[in-house]
């Protein structure tokens, strides 16, 4: 009997640290998203609904929406020409505080942040144009301290959503075309390889930072949404998460142009484009050869909200 009440007691307390660790079920109202066009509500990736607007349905969330397509963490580590989280959209965040048009009770807002695709990818990391040698670190790094900042703020619940398998996507596979994000002549394999290693990398560089976090962030909520294998099991089982009228298909896209090598992009004349209509969109994992399609974002967006308001712990880990 002292033996079974011993183990119950442990039990307790093994369930009271892990509702300790993230918010509480039901605890947050208001939902702000940082990121790119995978997460930009107005410049839309997926070709139809960014999934905040559907997390924020399923979670019965108040959505207050920063992302940008294009964007990177920080134009001082890859200078593209979009707006930056760092010279951006924290600016403008903070700026909507300052003036009143965003009043949010940092107890129940989470922050979720979803940046990478371009800092690894064209015209940054992946082709060597990272400024004075950044490297994969020093892109997650910054990612790192978009949480740090907020947190000196006054806010407390924070969701990293990592990097997708961006080597199994069309732009970035061994068996890429020229298409309307690059045309140039390049190996597609070293490309995929490459970005295999700097998805993985950039990942686990990131799980670590976010482990450690907690120590120096006392009494913040730090979780990870894991979207690489989220990717990873949709692209092993498309039947569990597509449901559309085609077959499935996680190798071709919605809408996808193929272009000569060498073309301008901006000439799609010059291109040879397929489309998928109606009910068929959604057998379809990819929307182009850079983004999801709106169904797998619609499973990002069930996905996440059932991550902050813990009623599903599959895809995501509160350190804190």
């Amino acid at each position: 009997m002292v033996a079974l009440k011993s183990s119950f007691a442990a039990l307790l307390a093994f369930a009271a640290c892990a509702l300790a660790a993230g918010p509480v079920p039901g605890q947050i109202k208001n939902l702000v998203t940082f990121g790119d066009s995978y997460t930009d509500v107005v410049t839309i990736g997926d070709g139809g609904t960014a999934w905040p607007v559907y997390a924020a349905r399923d979670g019965h969330f108040d959505l207050f929406p920063f992302a940008k397509s294009g964007a990177t963490c920080s134009n001082n580590i890859t200078d593209r020409p979009f707006p930056s989280i760092f010279e951006s959209q924290l600016p403008l965040f903070f700026a909507e505080k300052a003036n009143g048009t965003l009043r949010l009770n940092p107890a129940d807002t989470v922050f979720t942040l979803w940046i990478g695709t371009n800092d690894v990818g064209a015209n940054a990391l992946i082709t060597g144009n990272g400024i004075n040698g950044a490297t994969i670190v020093d892109t997650v790094s910054c990612a790192i301290n978009v949480f740090k900042t907020l947190y000196k703020s006054g806010f407390r619940n924070f969701l990293f959503q990592n990097m997708i398998p961006l080597q199994k996507t069309i732009m970035y596979s061994a068996d890429s075309y020229p298409n309307r994000f690059w045309t140039a002549p390049r190996n597609t394999t070293e490309w995929s390889v490459t970005m295999a290693e700097l998805t993985t990398g950039g990942n686990e560089i990131a799980k670590l930072m976010l482990q450690a976090l907690p120590s120096s962030l006392p009494g913040a909520h730090i979780g990870l949404f894991d979207s690489y294998a989220l990717f990873t099991d949709m692209l092993a089982h498309p039947q569990e998460y597509l449901n559309g009228t085609a077959p499935f298909n996680i190798t071709g896209a919605v809408n996808s142009c193929v272009f000569p090598e060498g073309a301008d992009q901006s000439n799609t004349s010059l291109a040879v484009c397929t489309l998928a209509t109606g009910t068929d969109v959604d057998s379809f994992l990819w929307f182009d050869e850079l983004h999801p399609s709106e169904q797998a974002d619609r499973v990002v967006a069930r996905e996440v909200a059932a991550a902050i308001h813990r009623k599903s712990g599959r895809w995501a880990t509160w350190f804190s």
